[in-house]
């Protein structure tokens, strides 16, 4: 039986071969078996088909290291950024439409600054709120532009900071926040759920998830896997784009569809947040999250809370390699947010 730990070293060790497979889009940890998890951990490769997971195998000796875990096949289809729609609504609560005069995608969580408690902003994905990732003051729209959002009425706030995209090397998150153009304009609430009283510095294995997004609704889903490096299609403008780390939650029906990027995924044990959605498989059964702990350090947050109450963060040591991990100091030095700024202006 193989733990945790032995599947993380051999994910680390091969994924960047296994990724560069075609076919292949996804090399995480999880367990061998979800119904039984006496049987361990293993590496989890997403791919189409049997054959290019195969082919990604035959590169590399899995069981040359010294250490060796099984490996998992889980067929997926490609995965792929979300953006969409839908109704306006004031104040804004989290999982609404959200987005610019073309796009749509969700208000993944209102939140304020670590500092100052009453400046609160909307925090979604940096395609979301920054498309062509440039980082202009450019307005955000409620709802946005794919749902019938208009400039001239329903701007509700500017791009204010953002987690710049890298088109080469690997990226840890799809993050940005939005200011309000006034403060009454959004609520410190998530529809249908109420207030979040905080978020969560690490999640597990196997952990049930809830979210509200603007395409799907309220779903469930599980953790699937974690310490997934993952390749992700952004179109156009960006390409295809590599991820470290990130976590892979299922559920039995769609859970992530266009207009669902940014949505935020709470704990169904105590609606803490924990993970932000940015992306999916084409069938939507598949949500592409990264923790919300690395937001909300990246961007110094706290989940913005109703008048009179204080938000929390829950911290879970995240020794065992079954935890999501929160950012090394290198790491989040590599995630310096910029500011929005006029396009021209240095």
């Amino acid at each position: 039986m193989a733990t945790f730990a032995a599947a993380l070293k051999m994910k680390n060790k091969h994924a960047k071969k296994w990724l560069a497979a075609k076919g292949v889009f996804g090399v995480g940890v999880g367990y061998k078996d979800p119904k039984n998890r006496k049987k361990g951990a293993a590496v989890i490769i997403y791919t189409e088909s049997l054959a290019a997971a195969k082919s990604a195998l035959s590169t590399v000796a899995v069981h040359s290291t010294g250490t060796s875990a099984p490996v998992r096949i889980v067929r997926s289809k490609p995965f792929r950024t979300n953006a969409s729609y839908k109704r306006r609504i004031r104040p804004v609560p989290a999982g609404y439409s959200i987005g610019t005069s073309e796009y749509s995608g969700s208000l993944g969580l209102i939140v304020a600054d670590a500092n100052q408690p009453g400046v609160t902003y909307m925090l979604s994905n940096n395609h979301v709120l920054n498309p062509d990732n440039e980082g202009g003051l450019i307005p955000t729209l409620q709802p946005g532009g794919a749902d019938g959002g208009k400039a001239s009425s329903d701007r509700i706030g500017t791009l204010y900071r953002y987690v710049k995209l890298r088109k080469s090397g690997q990226n840890l998150m799809d993050a940005a926040i939005s200011a309000p153009r006034l403060s009454n304009l959004v609520t410190p609430r998530y529809a249908t759920v109420g207030a979040v009283p905080g978020y969560v510095t690490s999640y597990k294995v196997g952990e049930q998830m809830k979210k509200v997004g603007r395409t799907t609704g309220l779903v469930s889903g599980k953790v699937e896997s974690i310490h997934t490096d993952v390749k992700v299609e952004y179109g156009e403008n960006l390409g295809v784009l590599s991820f470290r780390n990130q976590s892979v939650i299922r559920g039995s029906k769609p859970v992530s569809l266009p207009g669902d990027s940014g949505s935020v995924w709470l704990r169904s044990s105590d609606n803490y947040a924990a993970a932000v959605n940015f992306a999916g498989s084409q069938d939507g059964r598949i949500s592409l999250a990264f923790p919300v702990e690395r937001a909300m350090r990246a961007l110094n947050l706290q989940v913005a809370q109703p008048s009179g109450s204080s938000s929390s963060v829950k911290r879970r040591s995240a020794s065992s390699c079954s935890c999501t991990r929160p950012l090394t100091a290198k790491e989040l030095s590599r995630c310096k947010p910029r500011t929005a700024k006029r396009r021209g202006q240095r």
